[in-house]
């Protein structure tokens, strides 16, 4: 449903393009059983997150790019769309004025959400989907989905279709998931570090916050300069997340509550 929002500017069909007016998209999904599909810098195809299902389903591939994503797309029956809305197109009109490329921290609503002791969240700018699901067998699953920063170069993928860094499912410890900017999940494989901190006895909430901190060690400029967010869900349906910075925030929906909203603490 939010990837067809027109409303999300980060997301799927309305997304913002990148700096040469193409939309471009990433998605990954991942099981209780390591099966994970994923795709990056996919043109014209609405529903990213389905297609990577596909992959995992129906290739033995795990990640599928560019062209050979939206070829594999269109033979699985995807109608192929022209996803550059007339608002996307205004917003990129305006910023060629300056071609001023910067991320903002907490700039525009995103949001996570998730199933039974699931996880939402809200973050903001440049930012993702993630979501996190615990089933009644006490199976964990994940995915994410995001347009990516806006205004980046053309074939920029950033941390939400590579499984370990915007998504990691492990089904005896538990699920993690990322938000902001990208490319510093990438350099510290964020989610599958999540998840290992919680094998070694960490809280979901914990985990989060101790990777935050090796972002910030490793980059001290992330203080000021960036967002980068995660949020993690254990075996036994425990949530926790943390921000670098405040105004990043989730939602948990379960058997006792819907959508319960909760901002996620912040090193800054």
């Amino acid at each position: 449903m939010p990837e067809a929002d027109l409303r999300n500017h980060s997301v799927g069909r309305a997304g913002y393009p990148d700096r040469d007016g193409k939309v471009t998209l990433d998605a990954s999904i991942m099981d209780e059983h390591g099966n994970c599909g994923a795709v990056a810098a996919i043109e014209h195809i609405a529903h990213p997150i389905s297609v990577a299902r596909r992959v995992m389903e129906k290739t033995p591939h795990v990640l599928l790019v560019g062209d050979g994503a939206l070829q594999f797309a269109i033979e699985q029956g995807f109608p192929k769309e022209e996803l550059l809305t007339p608002e996307s197109e205004k917003a990129w009109h305006e910023w060629l004025k300056t071609a001023n490329y910067k991320p903002v921290v907490n700039g525009e609503v995103k949001s996570y959400e998730a199933a039974r002791d699931g996880v939402r969240g809200d973050a903001r700018n440049h930012d993702t989907i993630g979501m996190l699901a615990l089933d009644a067998q006490g199976n964990l699953s994940g995915a994410c989905t995001t347009s990516g920063m806006a205004w980046k170069l053309h074939g920029r993928v950033g941390d939400s279709p590579i499984v370990g860094a915007g998504l990691y499912v492990d089904n005896e410890v538990g699920a993690a998931t990322s938000t902001g900017v990208g490319e510093e999940v990438i350099r510290n494989c964020g989610s599958f570090l999540v998840v290992e901190l919680m094998r070694q006895g960490h809280s979901p909430q914990d985990a989060c916050r101790e990777a935050v901190t090796r972002i910030i060690k490793r980059k001290p400029s992330a203080m000021k300069d960036i967002q980068v967010g995660f949020l993690a869900i254990n075996k036994r349906g425990e949530v926790g997340a943390w921000a670098i910075q405040k105004g990043f925030s989730y939602a948990v929906c379960d058997a006792g509550r819907k959508d319960a909203l909760i901002p996620a603490q912040s090193t800054y």
